[in-house]
């Protein structure tokens, strides 16, 4: 019966590993010599060149560069150089390092694709552990020295500056951002109980973000558990405690568009399941709505449409998003966090292609928990409908509310 249970036991392993399933994880095992300092299937990897062949060959093509790395050479030269000095390992007498350009690009693949360490070991002749270890490091810097200056917190004239995009393309005055939060796949953690199981019957870590009317994320926030709801995740959050505490350099109120004496509070937008505050608005709840709070849902749902496709375009173009993470949370969290700014760093400079924006596959929506409206907050919002009945209409709000 023993050697019955030791086979059950060795074919899930292998079962496990197959499916790529033990990508990131350690087990605890009494160290024990290594038979090859370089397995010999790797030994190829310097003597033959084989990635310098490849990646002197794909930077002729610039189509193919583009479909290979999800972004342009030009971009990935820059952010190769702003990695080296963060990436480059010194020379031993035992192996020469793995330059900056493969490890760049191991994590890049990883990210775009989402294929498991396993595969990725045999693409870049580089043992599995190397290829997790790369991965995580790379991570970790690319939001170390990105996140400064492709998601700095915004000043009062670049709020003033967010805010007229938004108007201009979604026809919503004084708005700073749309706000939502999405469930992104993992596995459940060991001894993590029932923490990570979220109200959709699967394990989860929760992005709560706040997007740009050019689909760039202002602020996110990474790792909740998958059973946390909207409210306590964004009021735990960083931007969150900042909001409430008007710490957010968010300018002063100002007259909409076609009015005057009445200045409105500059507004964050969310959806049902987030609370009403002075500068964050939500729809009207219920049904039998009045016409007047009919066309303010439709019109906020308009605008907050923005947070939707900027998660719609991450999650194609780093598609690791779109399978659960195999890893530890706190390894799942850099991976997400470099998606996310290199998502920034990406549009900045190439801008968005269709192919990006075909379907969104992050989890949509958050657990809706009771949270009480704030007086203020309900005054702020009866003041937009009113705007968005008179001096504020569009042509075509009401095709949509009937």
């Amino acid at each position: 019966r023993f050697f019955s249970i030791m086979s059950d036991v060795l074919s899930i392993i292998c079962a496990a590993e197959a499916a790529g399933e033990l990508d990131g994880f350690t087990p605890q095992t009494p160290t024990t010599s290594r038979k090859y300092w370089v397995h010999p299937l790797n030994q190829k990897r310097d003597e033959e060149d084989l990635f310098g062949n490849f990646y002197n060959s794909i930077r002729k093509y610039p189509k193919k560069f583009f479909e290979y790395y999800r972004m342009s050479i030009a971009s990935f030269d820059e952010l190769l150089e702003t990695m080296r000095p963060h990436l480059t390992k010194q020379h031993t007498n035992m192996r020469s390092p793995i330059c900056v350009e493969q490890r760049l690009t191991i994590t890049i693949r990883y990210l775009s694709t989402g294929t498991c360490f396993k595969a990725l070991q045999f693409d870049f002749h580089v043992g599995k552990s190397t290829i997790a270890e790369i991965i995580r490091e790379t991570c970790v810097i690319i939001w170390k020295i990105l996140q400064p200056t492709e998601m700095p917190k915004p000043t009062t004239q670049q709020w003033l500056g967010i805010a007229d995009r938004f108007y201009d393309s979604t026809n919503f005055p004084n708005c700073l951002g749309a706000i939502d939060g999405k469930h992104i796949r993992c596995r459940n953690p060991i001894n993590s109980g029932s923490y990570y199981f979220n109200f959709k019957k699967f394990y989860s870590l929760i992005l709560m973000a706040v997007v740009d009317a050019n689909l760039s994320f202002i602020s996110i926030n990474v790792g909740a558990y998958g059973k946390e709801s909207d409210s306590s995740v964004f009021k735990q959050s960083t931007f969150g405690k900042k909001l409430y505490a008007q710490q957010l350099n968010i300018p002063k109120p100002a007259c909409l568009p076609n009015t005057e004496n009445s200045p409105q509070p500059y507004v964050f937008l969310a959806d049902e399941a987030f609370g009403l505050h002075t500068n964050l608005l939500r729809p009207y709840p219920g049904r039998g709505l009045t016409n007047k709070r009919r066309v303010f849902n439709y019109r906020l749902s308009r605008a907050r449409r923005t947070v939707e496709c900027a998660f719609g375009v991450l999650s194609n173009k780093w598609r690791v998003l779109h399978t659960p993470l195999l890893v530890e949370p706190d390894f799942a969290d850099e991976i997400i966090k470099a998606c996310c700014i290199l998502h920034n760093f990406v549009r900045q400079r190439d801008g968005t292609n269709f192919e990006d924006m075909e379907s969104n596959l992050l989890v949509d929506g958050l657990e809706v928990r009771g949270a009480s409206a704030r007086a203020h907050g309900i005054e702020v919002r009866d003041s937009y409908a009113d705007y968005f009945m008179g001096p504020g209409s569009i042509p075509f709000q009401y095709r949509y509310t009937i």
